[in-house]
């Protein structure tokens, strides 16, 4: 890749137009995310009590995954709050979903970060940005595929794996590097970790193998029926496949790994999608479909990112790197990924 001296980034102009945005209002969070969770574990328990396959099931079922996807997508947010804020709501985040859903903010927060480096981002050394657009075209469609066994891998780490490491110590360290994040690539290594975060995670590992140890206890005894565990199952998958095709259009995804991306160059390769006021926050749900704006300024909260994006959009200039990286919808980020990998291959 290489910069366009035609394009600008005026960072001065841009700082000025959304200088009041930053601040989170913990009310918004909290009414936010406990509407989401309540609604989607409501919806939960409907889906496992109704009628098999039946259209009541279905239902049931979409406003669960829907609702627990935008609950379990506030992990985000907790990976950009200042240190030592928010203590009580990241608290509540995981009891109410991270552990049940075996998605321990651990596991995202302090990786993510990762990601906004200047000196990381879209290098092999990212662990959220693998070149799609580079590779092969199958390669698009397998990702939400795996996806499919993603739970049952997290099952595994937590349920077996983050116990035994309890047991023999130096275990730790491999299930730290290889199976302590949510990385897009595959090659991604977590660098090891500090004693507060060892600390954090060892007590999330537990705290996560606790409630499914529970959950499985309470099915064994016949407390829960089996089937809370077919339609868990069946939730996480879908949770993470859509995230999957979220993570697809966020950026444009065709920087070769050895290359050290300019800021300007970043803010184009990542993707503003406004699309439908209702439809689109149902895949990029907490402020997500504005990924540019959350690069160009990582420190705006979710509820601010739509005003934010309005007000750049009138003040930043037409050749901005900001203004260039609006994108029409999901369908045309998703398909042009698809062409630059076809046309990159028939080279």
């Amino acid at each position: 890749m290489e910069s366009d001296p035609s394009i600008t980034m005026p960072m001065a102009e841009a700082k000025r137009a959304v200088r009041d945005l930053f601040r989170p209002d913990p009310l918004i969070y909290w009414a936010d995310f406990l509407c989401c969770d309540l609604l989607g574990w409501t919806f939960f328990i409907l889906a496992v009590r109704a009628p098999n396959f039946s259209l009541s099931q279905t239902a049931a079922f979409l406003v669960a995954g829907f609702s627990l996807y935008r609950a379990v997508l506030f992990v985000h947010e907790l990976s950009h709050l200042k240190k030592g804020t928010f203590q009580a709501f990241r608290w509540a985040w995981n009891l109410l979903c991270g552990f049940p859903l075996t998605l321990p903010s651990f596991m995202y927060v302090g990786v993510h970060t990762d990601h906004h480096k200047q000196q990381l981002y879209g290098t092999k050394r990212d662990p959220e940005y693998f070149p799609f657009a580079l590779a092969k075209p199958y390669r698009i469609p397998l990702f939400p595929l795996t996806m499919v066994v993603a739970p049952a891998l997290f099952l595994l780490r937590f349920l077996l794996l983050a116990p035994l490491s309890f047991i023999v110590p130096p275990l730790q360290k491999p299930l730290w590097v290889f199976a302590s994040h949510l990385a897009a690539g595959g090659t991604y290594r977590r660098p090891l970790p500090n004693p507060k975060e060892k600390r954090t995670a060892l007590i999330q590992e537990f705290m996560t193998f606790a409630t499914l140890t529970a959950a499985a206890t309470c099915m064994a005894a016949g407390i829960l029926p089996w089937k809370v565990l077919v339609v868990w199952y069946l939730l996480a998958v879908f949770i993470l496949v859509a995230n999957s095709f979220r993570s697809l259009v966020a950026h444009c995804d065709r920087n070769p790994p050895d290359h050290v991306m300019s800021f300007e160059e970043q803010i184009l390769d990542s993707t503003n999608i406004p699309g439908n006021p209702i439809l689109t926050p149902l895949w990029a749900p907490v402020g997500l479909r504005y990924h540019a704006t959350h690069h160009l300024f990582t420190g705006i909260p979710y509820h601010s990112l739509g005003e934010a994006h309005r007000r750049l959009t009138r003040k930043l200039p037409k050749n901005s790197a900001y203004s260039l990286a609006y994108r029409k919808s999901f369908w045309a980020v998703l398909s042009q990924l698809w062409k630059e990998s076809c046309r990159n291959q028939a080279r």
